[in-house]
């Protein structure tokens, strides 16, 4: 036996030596994040960000010149939705407005009767039917609000409905290739974080800017009645409001901004701290007081950058209402011009300030409100945007309808290669596969064995003029969904779904509440799984999920046999082993393959294993190499072995490891 300080020597000397310029000795001490200037700084903007402070940048001519547009994308969204509650909306806004501008109208003419010649008892008295008529006009019009507030009850909930009911269809059924790409991914989570939340507060926003204007309008038609000269000063009275309640809005929109991106970098801490995955090493490391020094000095920070915003905010609002005053002082004295030169009765003119006062309100509304709606607008076009593209992006839904069982699948000069990437994973793969074979794919990372895989269950498609046919019919002919329903997949990672033991093998025939009883439990035998679900409370009806009250945790391993039973029990014509094994421990696996690969092989089915372990590969009936995306080496374990190439050179490494364990253990 060769001496263990010789083993030592040579593991040692298999280590690589460093590569190009050495290391330098580390700084004794580093911060921990920025700590000078803008803590945003250090931060990249995020995919949900994009348009956060857009408002705050836009002109007042950009703002007015988007929002018709905006409107009118709503309004479709609205009228699609549901076309009653839509008209509803607009025909009780339009009367609450009228309403408005009525009891206005109604205030004056009380006014009137109070400012009359008279004793004070008559004077009274003779205003008490105009005072109804107020009350009624008030009265209609909290009806009519009432109204507008049931009927955008009933149609933003559908519009949402509607929108995220076609976003996860859409985005559920996008092919495989397109989920591969990050920028598809970042899109895809920024539409359904922003999109769906603002779609579905923006028709509420929607109508309270069309109140706001509808009540700036309804308020000016009241002056041009009173007398055309007040329209002028109306004008002179909002514009310096209006000035100020814009700089107002882009102010909070500027500090929104902000204060969201300083507050990412304090959740990576919070996060950290309550993170389940990280609390043991976390513990370990004991670790949580330096975790927690630095979120205090960043709140600290915070909490000074929120105190500057406010007083920045509270000054800004000072001088807008300076500004404000200014002009209503003006138009006062105007006002006050008029009554003196007899233009204008004294009740016209107490009239209309009210009528000034109640415009100011809608226009300050109104820039608000036009801020938000131009915001939230981007947000909801880029979801829309978003939708459109999916649906160029979806597999084929015309074409035959795959078949039931297949004899033969050949591929003809295969190649792919991932969005974004240069180097092909696949390039010009030929093979055929015959039912009743065991077939293995072996090689090492990145050789393309996985691709390859998902190819054969029409996950991806061939590109530049390869072929995957069935018994001699293009995969391209056939829909798409029919040919993957046609293939079991076992990844080596399998989805964890947080549902009852019985559904998590039942969702591969597409189903999570039909089963066939006696197919589950061939396929949870066949698979180890067996075990896993009789030890569990409640067995086939346990939920796999600490989110639900009594839901059961299973290990990486019994997940691992769960998936197997579920490619097992859809029973499909052609089955993919992709690492299935990884996690279990080495007498569970020997069981999975014995009874997957060995005791009951089907004549009617095509079983592909992938592996690195390729003790599991010996028995297969055909092997093929990968290596940087091409096939080098296929044929029996033994003709590989005699062929004295990568796969030979790759199990006597592999047995040889084990065979110098085993001689150590002894």
């Amino acid at each position: 036996m060769s001496d263990g300080r010789d083993a030592d020597a040579t593991r040692q000397s298999a280590v690589p030596a460093p590569r190009g310029a050495e290391l330098p000795l580390p700084p004794a001490s580093v911060p921990a994040g920025p700590s000078d200037g803008d803590i945003a700084d250090g931060l990249e903007e995020t995919y949900w960000s994009v348009y956060d402070g857009a408002a705050s940048k836009a002109t007042v001519g950009q703002i007015l010149a988007r929002l018709p547009r905006i409107v009118r994308r709503i309004g479709r969204l609205a009228w699609a939705a549901d076309r009653t509650a839509t008209l509803a909306v607009v025909v009780l806004q339009l009367g609450t407005a009228a309403m408005t501008a009525f009891g206005l109208m109604a205030s004056v003419a009380v006014l009137r009767e109070l400012f009359a010649e008279g004793p004070t008892p008559d004077r009274v008295r003779a205003s008490i039917p105009q005072l109804l008529v107020v009350v009624g006009f008030l009265a209609a019009r909290a009806l009519l609000e009432a109204g507008v507030a049931v009927a955008q009850a009933r149609v933003t909930p559908k519009i949402r409905t509607a929108l995220e009911c076609e976003f996860l269809t859409l985005t559920a059924h996008v092919r495989l290739e397109v989920v591969d790409d990050a920028d598809w991914h970042d899109e895809a989570y920024r539409a359904n974080d922003r999109g769906l939340f603002y779609a579905r507060q923006i028709v509420g926003q929607v109508v309270s800017l069309a109140a706001a204007l509808l009540g700036l309008v309804g308020t000016a038609g009241v002056l041009g009645v009173l007398h055309p000269a007040l329209l002028p000063l109306l004008l002179l009275s909002v514009l310096p409001v209006g000035a100020a309640a814009v700089r107002a809005a882009r102010a909070r929109f500027h500090s929104f901004k902000r204060w969201n991106t300083l507050q990412r970098r304090v959740r990576v801490f919070s996060w950290l701290l309550l993170e389940r995955d990280a609390a043991a090493e976390l513990r370990s490391d004991t670790a949580q007081g330096a975790l927690l020094e630095e979120h205090r000095r960043l709140t600290t920070r915070i909490a000074e950058e929120d105190t500057r915003l406010g007083v920045s905010s509270a000054g800004l609002t000072l001088a807008g209402r300076a500004v404000g005053g200014t002009g209503t002082g003006i138009t006062y004295t105007a006002l006050g011009a008029m009554l003196i030169a007899g233009w204008l009765p004294l009740a016209a003119g107490a009239g209309a300030v009210l009528a000034i006062q109640a415009a100011q309100s809608s226009l300050t509304r109104l820039v608000d409100v036009s801020h938000l709606v131009y915001e939230h607008a981007m947000w909801v076009d880029d979801l829309l945007a978003f939708q459109e593209r999916c649906r160029t992006l979806q597999p084929r839904r015309s074409g035959l309808p795959a078949p039931e069982t297949v004899r033969t699948i050949t591929l003809e000069d295969v190649s792919f290669t991932y969005p974004g990437k240069d180097t092909p994973a696949l390039n010009g793969i030929s093979m055929t596969l015959h039912a009743g074979q065991t077939v293995a794919f072996v090689g090492v990372n990145g050789s393309g064995k996985s691709t390859c895989a998902r190819l054969l269950a029409g996950l991806y498609e061939p590109q530049d003029g390869g072929t995957v046919c069935w018994d001699g019919v293009n995969v391209l002919d056939m829909d798409a969904e029919s040919l993957q329903a046609r293939v079991g997949c076992v990844l080596q990672d399998p989805v964890r779904f947080p549902f009852s033991a019985l559904a998590n093998l039942t969702v591969s025939r597409g189903t999570l509440t039909e089963a066939d009883p006696q197919r589950a439990l061939d396929a949870a035998r066949a698979s180890g799984a067996e075990q896993v679900i009789a030890g569990l409370p409640g067995r086939w009806e346990a939920l796999l999920s600490k989110r639900f009250r009594g839901g059961q945790e299973l290990s990486s391993g019994q997940w691992a046999k769960v998936a197997v039973a579920r490619g097992l029990y859809k029973n499909a014509p052609v089955l993919l082993l992709d690492e299935p094994t990884a996690s279990m421990d080495p007498r569970a696996e020997h069981a999975v393959y014995e009874a997957v690969l060995r005791d009951n092989p089907r004549p009617d089915q095509i079983t592909v294993l992938i592996s690195h372990r390729l003790a599991g590969v010996v028995a297969c009936d055909r092997i093929f190499v990968f290596d940087g995306g091409r096939i080098t080496e296929s044929g029996t374990h033994q003709e590989l072995m005699n062929l004295g190439g990568e796969y030979a050179a790759m199990f006597t490494l592999q047995a040889d490891g084990y065979r110098a364990e085993a001689g150590e253990a002894a």
